[in-house]
């Protein structure tokens, strides 16, 4: 066993990135996927439909994946939808936030026909497409050398073996491998953070978004859209046109997140498809017209959670095996996605300055923590308190309204700190 080497648990997008970053600086690295071994044609018979979720990747999200060659592939699939702009509304209230390109900027123009803008904000992209990119990369001959995948196999048994010898991993076909350092990316449900005997922080939000595809009447413009309701936010955003009829009519679909208290979105996925889309344009006031067509209902809970530490002995979360945050405003993933980005530069760093002797220490992950939990819990808090701001009965209450008005309002004036905003979400 080679003293740098590094076993992740979880090929999601996250830990699939973190092991494309390890292996191109020569590090080796063992990535364990539990989910089936999927070969080019099961690719493109998935690829084939349209998916309802969607990314809303930044642009820091999008240069690390650049940095791993998967966004070359993402970019040539032609299965993105760029934005250039970002509105944030309350029905019934005061005051707009619009990010990025806008009506009254003084060089504005229509760009509802142009590819990519150089105000670009972030990319919306289907998971399906992300992971299919780096799959081409996982098992592309320049990282071969570093970097070995097992599919279809799950962790049965982790054991610490000590600080010099790390962790001794057991797969449910009894093999066994050695690691230094042990990363669980493997979600929210994390069998490595359980195992390690980390605790979470949950709130419940008693809240469930219902999820679908969407073609609406009028185009999105390469905006993404969020209505803040009373009972929780519509998020509208651009989904990549995939047919040639959507081509020849672009930027029509759309990827919806709608938060509704629980026992609303539960029973309303149970009505018929045209009844939910009927809703569905009525709650966002028709802001895009009616709704063509709908595809691909789905519904899931919300809950924001932390693990009360990142690390132990030899191990680290990254990702939603970490943190878990509100939908609200689509960062999830670009959390996950600057985790791999300060651990893989923490470790390269605390590796070089040692002349190669340490790897993954106790110092090295700690400092990694102190980089990302604070942000973390801050965005998460944030999301949390904007969500209370808009939803449930309290947020009804005269002044709390009035509050949120003339807060909205303000800020939708002050040109600068709108900047500032989209540069925050864009990562960058």
């Amino acid at each position: 066993m080679k003293n740098n080497h590094t076993l992740i648990i979880g090929g999601g997008i996250v830990g699939a990135t973190l092991a494309l970053k390890l292996a191109q600086d020569n590090k080796p690295v063992t990535l364990i996927d539990a989910r089936p071994k999927r070969d080019e044609a099961d690719w493109q018979q998935i690829l084939g439909k349209r998916d309802a979720r969607v990314y809303a990747l930044s642009l820091a999200s999008i240069n690390l994946l650049e940095e791993v060659g998967a966004w070359q592939k993402i970019a040539a699939s032609e299965r993105k939808a760029d934005y250039c702009q970002m509105q944030v509304w309350q029905l019934n209230g005061r005051g707009e936030l619009l990010f990025g390109d806008s009506k009254d900027d003084d060089n504005s123009s229509d760009k509802s026909n142009q590819n990519l803008s150089p105000n670009l904000l972030g990319s919306m992209v289907e998971p399906v497409v992300i992971e299919y990119a780096l799959w081409q990369r996982l098992t592309a001959p320049d990282v071969r050398q570093y970097l070995t995948v097992i599919d279809g196999q799950k962790v049965v048994d982790m054991d610490w073996l000590g600080a010099t010898q790390g962790y001794r991993v057991t797969l449910d076909n009894d093999t066994v491998i050695d690691a230094n350092l042990l990363v669980g990316a493997d979600g929210r449900g994390s069998f490595v953070r359980k195992q390690a005997g980390i605790e979470l922080d949950v709130l419940d939000y008693s809240q469930t978004a219902i999820c679908c595809a969407i073609q609406t009447e009028k185009p999105h413009l390469a905006t993404a859209r969020q209505a803040m309701l009373p009972t929780g936010t519509l998020a509208l955003l651009p989904l990549a046109d995939i047919t040639d009829e959507d081509k020849a009519n672009p930027q029509h679909w759309q990827s919806i997140v709608w938060t509704l208290p629980r026992n609303q979105a539960l029973a309303l996925i149970e009505e018929t498809p045209r009844y939910i889309a009927d809703k569905l344009a009525a709650a966002s006031h028709y802001e895009l017209g009616a709704i063509q067509q709908i595809e691909s209902i789905a519904s899931f809970p919300l809950a924001a959670q932390q693990a009360k530490t990142y690390v132990a002995d030899n191990l680290v979360l990254i990702g939603d095996a970490a943190h878990g945050v509100h939908p609200l405003a689509g960062q999830g993933l670009n959390l996950g996605m600057l985790d791999v980005k300060a651990l893989s530069k923490q470790l390269a760093h605390d590796y070089n300055r040692s002349g190669g002797s340490l790897w993954g220490t106790n110092q090295t992950l700690r400092s990694y923590e102190r980089l990302r939990r604070p942000h973390n819990s801050l965005m998460m808090h944030s999301f949390s308190a904007l969500n209370w701001l808009f939803a449930g009965s309290l947020a009804q209450m005269r002044p709390i309204q009035q509050l949120r008005n003339e807060g909205m309002y303000r800020v939708g004036k002050i040109k600068p700190l709108m900047r500032l905003f989209a540069k925050q979400a864009s990562g960058v």
